[in-house]
């Protein structure tokens, strides 16, 4: 079939094979003619067509895929030609705010791409790629699916000025990302912030679902700002424990307002749950900040704001029963530890109370094993680093440590006997078959038993006889039901 014969009926058949056909040899044919459709001089008026006349969501993410392959080539468009693309995709998507949520993000995402590779480019000596934020704020005047769709251009614009695309030299798409964190990032991420206000502000209503998709869409800008990799480090996000953030000097001001970290606790303690766990995940990358940003007494005050915004949480736990939340919530406090030393978080006022509230969130967690295993970790991780650093603080401020360490050693331990009978009877998985996990936390439990090694030892000793002489009497009375045999062993 001669593609420039193809009508908007067999481009909507094209969309069906492609993208929710079952025949996988229609797959590979509409595959085919895709490519070639990208290839053909018709290529942007079929896109036109497909948007403007399409019958389906699908015709309109075709459009979207051919466009974003169309401006990705390695020898671009002419420059008039690609502002045309962008301004045709914003009004576009200006005009019909109520399309399908991947067909928005497509397309935004070809802006993001157009805005990307165009960044240095100059006619009459003005950079024509850079009016995004201008563009920006005209969508913030309109209604609430216009500002989503404004927040959504920011923060696919901040991920795609992220991405490393190694289809080209490295060192182009360094300059292009340092150049964006210089002359906008900060703009965006202050934008975000005031939207933020602008939401607690007023009674929010969260029965609305494009005010929760606004909040939703916000926050998620505010934590692409915030994960932007500032030194061309590209971090490997898996080794989350040694993460810090290398925040732009320039930004200082914004990290030592007091209101700044108030904002993102407050919105946790407003929002539902799906959305309570962004502005944790905010705030996980606030307590990462680098050391380095603040003086001494700074650093010290701001701690001190991470601290009482932790005993806020934890004096109405409501909101931890969440799985993500709560995940949140203990990746947040390994954080506190990486960042910060021990000799510096007693000397926080609220210390003595926090320490208390979090050893008592621990046990909890301990007690409840089977809920959120992989949170553990990062409890285990805070404990762990808290009394590797016991022979280095200098402070005379009481650690507590030794009178909290004991009880979480002996939570872990105890937790894990008590689990053996629910297991066992239950038919249910056992978690210490998982020999990685268990090895992990014995690792990391090691360093936080031998803080009073005598009460861990007293303590062992103690359990293990205890059960082997149960087990004895087992093996010794006639009725020795197998059952109770097995948890015995276990």
């Amino acid at each position: 079939m001669a593609l420039h014969f193809q009508s908007l009926a067999e481009l909507e058949v094209l969309c069906t094979h492609l993208y929710i056909g079952t025949d996988l040899t229609q797959r590979v044919e509409a595959e085919k003619a895709l490519l070639e459709l990208i290839d053909s001089p018709e290529c942007l008026s079929k896109c036109q067509l497909l948007l403007e006349q399409g019958t389906t969501s699908y015709a309109q993410l075709l459009a979207a895929t051919c466009l974003s392959k169309l401006v990705s080539r390695v020898s671009p468009l002419p420059v008039e030609q690609r502002i045309d693309i962008r301004n045709y995709i914003l009004n576009y998507v200006a005009s019909q705010p109520k399309l399908a949520p991947f067909v928005i993000q497509a397309l935004i995402q070809v802006i993001a791409k157009i805005t990307k590779l165009g960044w240095f480019e100059v006619q009459k000596d003005q950079f024509v790629f850079r009016e995004i934020i201008a563009d920006v704020k005209k969508f913030l005047q309109g209604t609430v699916e216009h500002c989503i769709i404004g927040v959504i251009i920011l923060s696919e614009l901040t991920q795609e000025m992220n991405l490393v695309d190694y289809s080209r030299p490295s060192a182009k798409h360094r300059k292009i990302a340092t150049s964006f964190r210089d002359t906008s990032l900060k703009d965006i991420l202050v934008l975000a912030c005031s939207l933020l206000k602008e939401v607690l502000a007023k009674p929010l209503n969260l029965q609305d679902q494009g005010q929760q998709n606004l909040v939703m869409q916000v926050l998620k800008l505010v934590l692409n700002c915030l994960n932007f990799d500032f030194i061309g480090s590209s971090a490997d996000e898996s080794a989350d424990d040694l993460c810090t953030v290398q925040i732009p000097t320039t930004w200082r001001t914004i990290f030592l307002e007091p209101e700044t970290l108030d904002l993102f606790f407050n919105l946790y303690h407003s929002l539902p749950p799906l959305l309570s766990q962004l502005a944790l995940s905010c705030l996980v990358q606030f307590a990462s900040t680098r050391r380095s940003l603040f003086s001494s007494p700074e650093r010290a005050k701001y701690l001190g704001n991470l601290i009482k915004g932790v005993k806020r949480i934890l004096e109405s736990p409501q909101g931890l029963s969440d799985p993500g939340n709560y995940h949140e919530f203990c990746r947040f406090l390994a954080r506190l530890k990486t960042n910060y030393q021990l000799g510096e978080l007693v000397m926080v006022k609220e210390y003595p109370e926090v320490i208390r509230l979090i050893a008592n969130f621990t046990i909890t967690s301990l007690q409840h094993w089977e809920f959120a295993p992989n949170s553990v970790h990062y409890l285990l991780t805070l404990w762990h680093r808290m009394v590797a650093s016991v022979p280095f603080v200098k402070s005379t401020e009481p650690h507590l440590l030794d009178t909290y360490a004991p009880e979480i050693t002996k939570a872990f331990i105890t937790s894990r006997l008590e689990s053996v009978a629910i297991v066992v009877r239950g038919n249910l998985d056992d978690p210490l078959d998982d020999t990685a996990t268990v090895f992990q936390q014995l690792e990391q439990l090691c360093t936080v038993s031998r803080c009073e090694y005598e009460k861990t030892c007293t303590l062992l000793v103690q359990l293990f006889d205890q059960n082997a002489q149960n087990y004895q009497k087992l093996l010794h009375s006639a009725s020795g039901i197998s059952v109770d045999l097995a948890i015995q062993e276990g």
